[in-house]
């Protein structure tokens, strides 16, 4: 099993460094419900179909080489509230190698 680390800042500002697998095929999104940093409910609604913007992410570190936006992030994200030049959809973020040392932030939750 390989792991890699990611530094996840939950939605009261808390910074928690996680073990992320890279070899479970999951996304950021997952990453974030299996340690629980936001409350059930509120964060994957769609289950990672990037029909919801529940798991929106603010990119801190952008040097890390995240897949670029597919057609139906951009649409999600246009439609979000608390976008930024930085935000991202975190279930369209599979967990790789390459994301060693990655740093995001959730975005607030709308209501």
């Amino acid at each position: 099993m390989s792991d890699i680390k990611i530094t996840i800042i939950d939605r009261e500002g808390e910074a928690h460094l996680v073990d992320a697998p890279t070899d479970m095929n999951m996304n950021l999104m997952e990453v974030v419900r299996s340690y629980e940093l936001a409350p059930e409910g509120t964060i994957g609604i769609c289950g990672g179909m990037a029909m919801c913007a529940s798991c929106q992410c603010y990119i801190l570190n952008l040097e890390h080489m995240l897949p670029e936006q597919s057609i139906e992030e951009e649409d999600m994200l246009d439609q979000a509230f608390f976008v930024e030049s930085n935000s991202r959809l975190s279930c369209q973020i599979p967990i790789t190698e390459e994301l060693d040392g990655l740093e995001v932030k959730l975005a607030p939750e709308s209501t």
